[in-house]
């Protein structure tokens, strides 16, 4: 489509402090776990994208990107199918202080920004207008205040067994009281490993579980109805609530304008 490389080792030892790929995957295409030398913006203008690292699991749908510093392991995995676009950073010149993978809010300018690196050369003229181009990129990326789409994975390994059953069945409502006979740990203990190892509570995290798979089935084009139906709750209304508290939007309009419809509200 844009001339260039889909292959992302062709981006790591540019002379530019940034360059973007394009590559469109169909539904549920897996990438396995890897690095890069270079700091990684990813973002999709269609679909959604599903980025797992060792300390948790991010969902970008387009109104979002997800900042993956240099050297941090992730997969990711398209959610309907994506165009994805994906900027790798200079180590030495980040578009963010943090060395910690965050979500970047991607404003209809920003989203312009990134289709206009993505089709420029690798070698492009960093004194001439894709050079600054560049600069308003770097100017734009600012980290989202609330993660709302981050779901923290323990590392403890009790916690982690419950956290991998959750997500498989995110309409569970499996209690604390139940968990602590299969995993062999106290009611006390799991109660306090949950804020320790993910910064929130049981209950807390359950619910961000069943957020991102509401936002990937929603990615997918599912009714809303059949959503509050499969995640456990009990109208379509409660559902919406939840979503709206979280996202600050209702699930019909969090897609809105992006090409994905939600019928059955």
């Amino acid at each position: 489509m844009f001339g260039k490389s889909e292959d992302r080792d062709d981006y790591q030892f540019i002379e530019r402090p940034v360059g973007g790929m394009a590559r469109d995957l169909p539904d549920r295409f897996f990438i396995d776990y890897h690095e890069h030398r270079r700091g990684q913006l990813i973002y999709a203008y269609a679909g959604s994208i599903l980025v797992t690292t060792e300390g948790g699991s991010w969902i970008v749908p387009p109104q979002r990107a997800v900042w993956v510093p240099p050297r941090v392991r992730h997969c990711m995995q398209a959610v309907g199918p994506i165009e994805m676009r994906t900027l790798y950073f200079d180590p030495q010149r980040p578009p963010l202080a943090s060395n910690a993978c965050c979500v970047i809010s991607v404003s209809p300018l920003l989203r312009e920004l990134i289709a206009a690196v993505v089709k420029m050369q690798l070698d492009y003229d960093e004194h001439g207008r894709d050079g600054r181009v560049v600069e308003l990129l770097f100017d734009e990326i600012k980290p989202l205040q609330i993660e709302s789409l981050h779901l923290p994975m323990p590392t403890d390994a009790r916690i982690a067994r419950i956290c991998r059953w959750i997500v498989a069945n995110p309409a569970e409502e499996t209690s604390v009281t139940s968990w602590s006979k299969v995993v062999g740990a106290s009611e006390r203990t799991i109660i306090r490993l949950f804020p320790e190892e993910t910064g929130m509570t049981f209950t807390r995290w359950r619910q961000q579980a069943r957020l991102l798979a509401a936002v990937q089935m929603l990615a997918n084009g599912r009714p809303v109805t059949e959503i509050a139906a499969e995640l456990g709750y009990d109208s379509p209304s409660a559902f919406s609530a939840m979503f709206r508290k979280a996202l600050g939007s209702s699930p019909t309009e969090y897609f809105r304008g992006t090409g994905v419809d939600q019928e059955g509200h």
